[in-house]
């Protein structure tokens, strides 16, 4: 059974406020970083409630369980930044390295190939670190406790299993239905679902959909 409680959000963004939110509403105890700690009340009146923000790695240090929610193209400074306070520490890998250029036909520009992908180059940024990649495949308003008549599919990977069986559960108690798709070198198809999933968002402003495995 998970028993962590203090989960460190590294990122105030939507992403960060959302996860935040239903950590929050669950009973953990959550602090939300951002690179000078100063937006404590952006990220209050988010939220609508009192929420500790302060440096990534003030958050980094504090947290026994770390999310990376910022931009991808942020995350390997910022996880460099904070490798040493997350040594032996799961830390979820929310991001997707998503390029400046604009999409072409609704389909997201990626700055990795399919030889590589940005939760390997986080990993390798702080090898000490338990990272697993999670929550990149859906749009960010429906993460947490998403309201579909089927129960959505989260694809999860990680290099450490017993990181992977304790996000599962993470994952699982906020509505998901997990698939553990293995080792980390999985996030080479993962994180490209973030494309497929924006399609419709950048086509029609349709944001309102999820993955659904189904299996007989």
């Amino acid at each position: 059974m998970y028993t962590m409680k203090k989960v460190g959000i590294l990122g105030a963004g939507n992403v960060g406020q959302i996860l935040a939110a239903g950590f929050i509403a669950d009973g953990y105890d959550v602090m939300v970083g951002s690179r000078n700690g100063t937006r404590a009340a952006q990220v209050d009146e988010a939220l609508g409630i009192d929420v500790a923000v302060d440096t990534f790695s003030v958050v980094a240090a504090w947290a026994e369980l770390v999310v990376v929610a910022v931009k991808g193209s942020a995350a390997e400074g910022v996880v460099g930044d904070v490798a040493e306070h997350v040594k032996g520490k799961v830390v979820i890998d929310v991001t997707n390295p998503i390029s400046d250029t604009a999409p072409v036909g609704g389909v997201l520009s990626f700055f990795t190939s399919f030889d590589n992908s940005l939760a390997e180059i986080l990993q390798a940024t702080a090898p000490g670190a338990r990272i697993v990649k999670a929550w990149n495949s859906c749009p960010y308003k429906h993460m947490m406790h998403p309201d579909f008549e089927t129960m959505p599919t989260m694809p999860i990977c990680g290099n450490d299993a017993e990181a992977r069986a304790e996000v599962a559960e993470i994952v699982s108690s906020f509505g998901w239905q997990v698939e553990d798709m293995g080792q980390l070198v999985a996030a080479r198809a993962i994180e490209p679902l973030a494309m497929l999933i924006s399609i419709p968002g950048y086509l029609r402003g349709d944001w309102d959909h999820v993955f659904s495995l189904m299996r007989k």
